[in-house]
């Protein structure tokens, strides 16, 4: 069941984002029927957290760790 919380879409809206509900959940679908391992999300990659290596220890590490340099 879908529910709109906020705003008033028109039908047409409405039916164009059950179309890519729908298409997304038959993919899924599809995907694990094949028995295909999961590929995870890139948004959902860790190594996209850490981009920038960690500060080497010394004076005033505790800084580096958040301010640009």
């Amino acid at each position: 069941m879908i529910k709109v919380v906020r705003g008033n879409p028109t039908p047409e809206e409405l039916a164009a984002a059950l179309a890519v509900v729908r298409a997304r959940a038959a993919a899924t679908a599809a995907a694990g029927a094949a028995g295909a391992p999961a590929v995870p999300e890139a948004w959902s990659a860790p190594s996209r957290i850490a981009r920038a290596p960690h500060p080497s220890p010394g004076p005033r590490s505790w800084a580096r760790t958040y301010w640009p340099a």
